[in-house]
This record gives structure tokens, C-alpha cells and sequence, in this order.
């Protein structure tokens, strides 16, 4: 029998004084979790609480409470005259299935005990990496985040005496004066004339398109995207149950006649967009090939659901107007985010639609996320009210602009050989066409060798398409140019000959 002075209980036992739980209930349930995985074996002596208490710089009440909570769950005997000791059967071993408790714990299950359905979304999930350079899909430069005021709001709103509506459980589609203050936002900015009663908060775009599809979407169903079209919102649709179908994206956008003609063949329940700037291929949908979807959706009683993901960066005139703002028919569901505008981390979305759709959404939100994150929204509203968020979006569009001429002209005068690109007039990435003969999956591990990522889910490569889309926004104009110097490198280096 082993000598309780010879266990490390130190080490077995890790205290946390301003942890939220009582002290002896953490030193009971460390001591069992020790138990299970063997540390503590069966019929081992422990110490006595004052020896325990010395060892554990704790006071001996507390350890008697600790030896008191393992004796009444049964993973402790105490011998009159002899001591405390591991008991011999522990608890789960009496009257449990064959195995049960019989063996300890050498640690957590690597697997489930229970049979369930594995998917093939997101196998080729969005990948984290550690190099100092990455292209991504799109994103913005959190260095230019307005941090100071998002801080200040936040902690304003957290020091008001009224803050306590924020804290507790709420029924409503979002912070109501974030929904206002958006909604003026929104008809400002993108033509829409909507109120407080036709936008839903979300988490996100993804969140405003998974409950779109979920209440929308029924197993079977159709659904139309352009080809190339967002993995990600493809995923949502299939796990939906739905049926995707492609149809061909030129320079001006989506086939109109290729919609028309699917519409002719088959019930179409649901086209997806991102008409501002076509993912991935940046391109923008020409004023009439808008006017004529929002016909076709009128006509054959398909929803439009309308992914405005970086409408916020334009660079020469005006930007297009979302569909959302042209829909007399309520046949259009618009999603976006401030993820794009201020940062990525800020998952603060919205979901713009008819009220009565609107109203069911937030029913189907309420069941995943009860009510979204008050106080954001109430410090992001003020934000907007003072038009903070505004000239934030201003400052980064100059920055962000001439990132994207940047790396134009690094493009033109490095990797011209190599791709051809056509320059965006807005958002935060470059859809560059590589030549056919060159591997896009070889560029892309070789590139991590020289602190590069370029993750997979940037690359489109099969027999009639190499295609990248390379985003500027997160990489300054030094960075950029470190980026395409890797990628000169190691494009010459693998025999892309010039």
C-alpha cells in the first residue's frame, strides 16, 4: 500500500483562489478525476486533512469538506483508527453494464459511443495559419479598426445606470435602436425604405443566410447560384436539403437567360447573389440584368436572396444599388455585416426583409442565439448616430484603394507571365486567372515555405479554370509587395518559365 506522503498531491490538486467554485469542491472533484485516470489507485491511504491542509496551503475545514463530498459520493472509505482511503469499488461499478466504470480513465473518449451522421461540409474548412503574410477571400485590415470609439461607446454603455435592459433575456429581433439607427444607415446608403420592423440582427452574413435557408429551403428544393458561387453559402443550401444548380457568370454577372431557361424546365425556389461584387470573381451585375431578375423572381415565384458582403468599398462613382432597393414585390431577402467594415472579429450582421418574413426569422434565430449581443449593438447604434462608423468607412476606402491599385501594379510588372487579372471597382480582393499549366495547390505549399499563406479555399483549379482571388485589404503596401515577391519566387523556382 502506498505511503500518502510519496503522492504529489500539489500537483495533482490546482487551486484556483478566485476560481467560481468552493475550494473543497475543487480539491474533491480533482481528487476524483485523479482516481479515475489512476493516479489515486484503489486502496491508496490518503493523507490526513491536517497533513493535506499543510500540503494544500488550505484550511483543514476545507479539507474535511473535501473528504466529507468524496465519502458521500463513494469514492472514499474512512477505516476508524487506520485512515482515509481510495475506495475499493468505485462509484459506476456496482449494478452498471459490463465495462462501465471497471476500467479508470486514462482520458477524455477520442471518439462518441453513439452512431451519428458525418457530412462533407467543411472538410475543406478555412484554414488558420501562423505565416506573417496571407491572402485572403476578402478581408479588411482590423490594424484600421475604430477600436478607441467601438472601447469608448461600449464602456459608456456598460457604466449608464439603464444598461440593465441589455443584461437580461429579450424578445425582440435585436436592440431596437441599433435596428433604427441601421435602418437609417440602409435607406441612406443603399436606397432601401425600410424600418425598424424589417431587420433582423445576426451574426454574421453566414448567420443571416443559414436562417434564410432553413426557414425558407425544403429538402428537394432548387436553389440557383452563379458558377463560380460562395462554398460556404453552397454548404448552407445543402444542408438544407437543397438541390444546387449553376448557371454561367460573364462580366456583367449572372446568365439571365440561363435563370429563364432553369425556370422554363423546373420550380425554382431560391437564387443566390452577391450582385455588388460577384464572389469570387469581383464582377459587378449590370443595371439591367438586375431589373430583369427581379422580373423573373416576380414571374416565377423564386426568392432572391441577395448576399451584399462588401458593399461598403466602392472606388470610382457610385456603387450599384442592392436589389433590395428596386423589390416592389417583397421577393428579396438582403443580408449583410459590419465584419467587412470594421473587422471580422465584430460579428454584427443583419437581415433585411418583408416584416411578416422578418418576424419568422426571428422566431428560428431565437432557438440558436436567443437575442444577439445587446450592448454591441446599443454601442454600435450610437456609433452610427454620430457617424463614427461612416467616416471609418471613409478613411479605410481611401487606404483600402490605393492597396488595390498597389497591388495592380505589382501584378503587371512581376506576375504578368504567370496570370491576368481585371482591376475591381471596389471591395477587398482581385480575381486573378492563372495560366492552365501551372498548379495552384503545388504554388500554394510552396508558398508556406516562405511565411506565405494562401489558403486552398482561394484557389479554383479544374480542366477549364485556374482561378485565384487574392485579397488586399488585411496586408499593407509593404506586405504586398512581400507577398508577390514569394509568389515570383516561387513560381520561378518551380520552372514557370517566363
Amino acid at each position: 500500500m502506498s505511503s500518502p506522503v510519496e503522492i504529489p498531491f500539489p500537483s495533482i490538486v490546482r487551486i484556483e483562489r478566485d476560481g467560481a467554485s468552493p475550494v473543497f469542491l475543487q480539491i474533491a472533484r480533482q481528487m476524483i478525476n485523479a482516481i479515475q485516470r489512476g493516479v489515486l489507485r484503489t486502496g491508496v491511504r490518503l493523507p490526513g486533512t491536517r497533513t493535506l491542509a499543510e500540503l494544500l496551503d488550505v484550511h483543514r475545514k476545507t479539507v474535511v469538506a473535501a473528504y466529507q463530498e468524496l465519502d458521500a459520493q463513494g469514492w472514499i472509505e474512512l477505516v476508524p483508527n487506520k485512515g482515509t482511503f481510495v475506495a475499493h469499488r468505485l462509484p459506476g461499478q456496482e449494478d452498471s453494464p459490463a465495462g462501465f466504470g471497471a476500467e479508470l480513465l486514462s482520458g477524455y473518449p477520442r471518439t462518441a459511443g453513439f452512431a451519428f451522421e458525418q457530412s462533407m461540409l467543411l472538410d475543406r474548412p478555412v484554414t488558420l495559419s501562423r505565416a506573417g503574410l496571407e491572402f485572403t477571400d476578402g478581408l479588411p485590415d482590423v490594424r484600421l479598426a475604430p477600436l478607441g470609439k467601438l472601447a469608448k461607446a461600449y464602456s459608456s454603455v456598460l457604466r449608464r445606470g439603464n444598461n440593465r435592459k441589455f443584461l437580461g433575456y429579450s424578445h425582440v429581433e435585436g436592440n431596437s435602436y441599433f435596428r433604427e439607427k441601421m435602418a437609417d444607415y440602409l435607406n441612406n446608403t443603399r436606397g432601401l425604405h425600410i424600418g425598424t420592423d424589417n431587420i433582423l440582427t445576426t451574426r454574421g452574413i453566414q448567420m443571416g443566410i443559414y436562417l434564410a435557408s432553413m426557414l425558407l429551403l425544403r429538402s428537394g428544393d432548387n436553389v440557383v447560384v452563379g458558377n463560380l458561387s460562395y462554398y460556404v453559402a453552397n454548404m448552407i443550401f445543402q444542408q438544407a436539403g437543397a438541390n444546387i444548380l449553376q448557371v454561367p457568370v460573364d462580366e456583367e454577372g449572372i446568365s439571365i437567360e440561363a435563370v429563364r431557361a432553369l425556370c422554363e424546365m423546373r420550380q425554382i425556389r431560391m437564387l443566390y447573389i452577391t450582385p455588388h461584387h460577384h464572389y469570387p470573381t469581383t464582377v459587378t451585375l449590370s443595371a439591367e440584368r438586375r431589373m430583369a431578375l427581379l422580373s423573373l423572381s416576380v414571374q416565377y415565384g423564386f426568392v432572391i436572396l441577395e448576399d451584399d458582403h462588401d458593399y461598403d468599398f466602392h472606388y470610382h462613382s457610385s456603387p450599384v444599388l442592392p436589389l433590395a432597393s428596386a423589390d416592389r414585390a417583397g421577393m428579396v431577402v438582403y443580408v449583410g455585416s459590419f465584419c467587412k467594415a470594421i473587422a471580422p472579429g465584430l460579428r454584427s450582421g443583419y437581415l433585411v426583409a418583408p416584416a411578416n418574413l422578418i418576424h419568422e426569422l426571428g422566431k428560428m434565430r431565437r432557438i440558436i442565439d436567443r437575442q444577439g449581443d445587446l450592448l454591441m449593438e446599443q454601442a454600435l447604434g450610437e456609433l452610427l448616430d454620430e457617424g463614427e462608423i461612416q467616416r471609418h468607412i471613409k478613411k479605410a476606402t481611401k487606404v483600402y484603394h490605393s492597396r488595390r491599385d498597389h497591388l495592380q501594379k505589382l501584378l503587371d510588372e512581376q506576375l504578368s507571365p504567370f496570370l491576368r487579372f481585371t482591376t475591381p471597382p471596389g471591395g477587398l480582393a482581385v480575381w486573378t486567372e492563372w495560366r492552365k499549366d501551372i498548379s495552384l495547390m503545388r504554388v500554394s505549399r510552396e508558398c508556406s515555405r516562405y511565411g506565405l499563406h494562401l489558403p486552398q479555399t482561394l484557389l479554383f483549379q479544374n480542366e477549364g479554370l485556374s482561378g485565384a482571388r487574392l485579397g488586399f485589404g488585411n496586408l499593407n503596401e509593404e506586405e504586398l509587395g512581400n507577398a508577390v515577391e514569394i509568389l515570383n519566387t516561387v513560381l520561378s523556382k518551380a520552372g514557370y518559365v517566363h
